[in-house]
């Protein structure tokens, strides 16, 4: 049961109905019944490894909290994460692992058949199997008091807006919100739904459309070259933003009809103007897990130059992993990694001196200075994204060597092509370009102001009138030519 199916819609009303019908004191068993059966409408064989790796990480956070010795306390958390680890590794890298083998062999000689197995991976595993691990790891350090109750940590683990594709919850924040007395709360509702609406519009207004060229030049790239390319990887861009980000805006909504506050994951990340900024501000749940779990246990940037950039660059490495069991994700987490060590050395030379602030025309300087941050920024990222979405390191190395072809002495030709590769017309161009534009004004905003929040203060009729209008322009839109797509993020 996906968010944007006829399914999730029905689903919706009828669970908080339900939840909110219920009296207080069983309120959470039957949000933990309702998780377990939106889990198993979706993935049910695999319900059993969500059921186990929950069990394991509780016992073993419960078995912490009653062990006096800091060895003692150490096994149960390596046993814990050890056995979440394992099925992440077996069903996601299990194949890529072989292959990588066979590959390495070949390179000497040597002629090896990869046994790979046919494993569909089983929903939301890299997310809930990152909740244990830093659930355990709080345990540990004392962050966060072993939970004694079974079905409270499941319902911890398993809550229906998150546990697929995050945002990815902190114990300390998130598990007390489920037994709290926490009233129906019709503002925080309807901001809810207001959270739902952009979330869909971002999903299926902008990244399903920007999916069907997409698709398109990605699965045929060395037909392709110039200015196809350069429109092709923009517009990835933008569709893995509001793909992944609208999923958030939706997972967070539904959080908050059930007076649960989920963690922001974005914040108007494509108006960063520098790698570590947009780290900052892009799937957050995710950096701020890898910066403590992973950056800070490493060193951080504790023990010098050298150890903080190869930290950095072993984060982003691992996080490329993360992404998917595939070279091209290791090379796009890479280049990150890369890009953020660049910044690092050149940061004093770009960084603008306390001196220059009082000079004449330092405004307009600095101005112009972030718009080139910005633009570098930007650029950095669309680029790296060729080597996420590829389906292989020689697709995305053509793209990369072949995006300027033409372009620059040609500019007229290889617009005229690019919209005849693409089949393009300029009315599809034009909307393409309108729900961008409505985005980036949106996020440009969300730097300064809470749009939610203001616009929950605004008249009731200005309220209504502006739902009315965004939701009829998605409805419309998938009816006439609307394609719905898997969420990206659902692969991960």
């Amino acid at each position: 049961m996906l968010f944007n199916t006829l399914d999730f819609l029905f689903f919706l009303p009828f669970v908080f109905g339900l939840y909110w019908a219920c009296s207080e004191r069983v309120r959470w068993i039957v949000l933990l019944i309702i998780s377990w059966y939106f889990y198993i409408s979706l993935n049910a064989q695999y319900f059993p490894i969500l059921l186990f790796t929950t069990f394991i990480s509780w016992a073993a956070g419960l078995s912490m909290s009653k062990e006096n010795s800091q060895n003692g306390k150490k096994k149960f958390l390596i046993f814990a994460v050890v056995v979440a680890f394992a099925f992440l590794a077996f069903f996601k890298y299990f194949n890529f692992v072989a292959e990588s083998v066979a590959a390495v062999a070949g390179l000497f000689g040597l002629s090896m058949h990869p046994y790979t197995l046919k494993l569909l991976q089983p929903a939301g595993i890299s997310f809930y199997t990152f909740m244990t691990v830093s659930y355990l790891a709080d345990v540990y350090n004392g962050k966060v008091e072993a939970q004694t109750n079974f079905a409270k940590y499941a319902l911890h683990i398993s809550f229906f807006p998150q546990v697929i594709a995050g945002p990815i919850g902190r114990a300390p924040e998130l598990m007390d919100q489920f037994f709290e007395k926490r009233p129906f709360d019709a503002a925080k509702a309807e901001s809810g739904l207001r959270m739902m609406l952009w979330g869909y519009f971002k999903k299926l207004i902008v990244a399903d459309s920007l999916s069907v060229y997409v698709d398109m030049i990605y699965g045929a790239v060395p037909y392709y070259f110039g200015m196809t390319f350069i429109m092709t990887s923009i517009m990835y861009t933008f569709q893995i933003y509001c793909d992944f980000s609208g999923y958030s805006d939706i997972a967070i909504g539904v959080a908050r009809l059930f007076n649960i506050d989920l963690m922001s994951n974005f914040r108007s990340p494509y108006f960063s103007r520098s790698i570590r900024e947009f780290w900052s501000r892009w799937h957050i749940s995710l950096s701020t897990w890898f910066r403590d779990y992973v950056y800070i246990p490493l060193g951080g940037s504790r023990k010098g130059e050298f150890k903080k950039n190869r930290n950095q660059l072993i984060t982003m490495l691992v996080s490329g992993l993360w992404h998917g069991a595939a070279w091209t994700f290791v090379i796009w987490g890479g280049l990150h990694g890369i890009y953020q060590i660049i910044e690092g050395l050149c940061r004093k030379i770009f960084k603008k001196k306390e001196s220059d602030a009082g000079k004449p025309g330092a405004r307009a300087l600095a101005i112009a200075g972030n718009f080139l941050h910005w633009a570098i920024t930007f650029a950095m990222i669309d680029v790296a994204w060729i080597f996420f979405r590829s389906k292989s390191i020689e697709d995305a190395l053509f793209i990369v060597t072949h995006m300027h072809n033409g372009v620059i002495l040609h500019f007229a030709d290889a617009w005229t092509k690019m919209m005849v590769d693409m089949n393009l017309t300029v009315t599809a161009l034009l909307k393409v370009l309108a729900a961008i534009t409505a985005l980036m004004l949106y996020d440009f905003i969300s730097l300064k102001h809470d749009i939610s929040v203001e616009l929950g203060k605004a008249k009731l009729p200005v309220r209504w009138l502006i739902y009315v209008s965004l939701t009829a322009l998605i409805v419309i839109s998938e009816l006439h030519g609307g394609t719905s797509q898997t969420f990206i993020y659902f692969n991960f």
